[in-house]
């Protein structure tokens, strides 16, 4: 009888902790930065003395999304621990609205950690309309403790990329 309670008692953890480790692993991703997971802030430190990082955008759709989406520059130069604005634009060709949501990563995944969104068209789905485009802001910092991390300090370029992909309706195709 003991046995049997300890085999249910180990399933039951065993199920528990399957359950869990989803939003365990991106709780340790946003803390640590780990594959490129950047961090989410209300507002910028401020400028360091004589720190500046490269900042590339990549954009990407996924296929079965038929937008054209872009980073209006491809980089800007920006001064670590300063307030930066990039702008995306999103055009729908289709002929129905679509909703879609986008993910982010940077590059490379040491400096995720340090680099911070303020505000991000990634924490919201987007809806366009046929034809339309719209305009996506993405306010950011690199935080200034990037000069004290000894596997980050001399990083001179951080790629921000996203991937926008459909959101799923929840309704069946017929």
């Amino acid at each position: 009888m003991r046995t049997a309670t300890l085999a249910v008692l180990g399933i039951c953890f065993m199920t528990g902790l399957a359950f869990a480790s989803v939003p365990l692993y991106r709780l340790f991703c946003q803390v640590t930065g780990l594959n490129g997971t950047t961090q989410r802030g209300l507002a910028a430190p401020g400028a360091v003395a004589g720190g500046q990082v490269q900042v590339d955008f990549d954009a990407n759709t996924n296929a079965k999304l038929p937008w054209r989406f872009a980073p209006e520059q491809a980089n800007q130069t920006v001064a670590i621990g300063a307030r930066s604005v990039a702008f995306f634009t999103a055009t729908n060709s289709a002929d129905k609205p679509i909703t879609g949501t986008a993910t982010f990563n940077v590059t490379p995944a040491q400096a995720g950690k340090y680099f911070t969104k303020i505000e991000c068209f990634c924490f919201t789905q987007q809806t366009l309309k046929p034809g339309e485009t719209m305009r996506m802001p993405v306010i950011y910092f690199v935080d200034p403790k990037i000069l004290d991390d000894p596997d980050a300090r001399d990083i001179d370029t951080i790629t921000l990329s996203y991937t926008f992909y459909p959101v799923d309706s929840g309704k069946a195709s017929s």
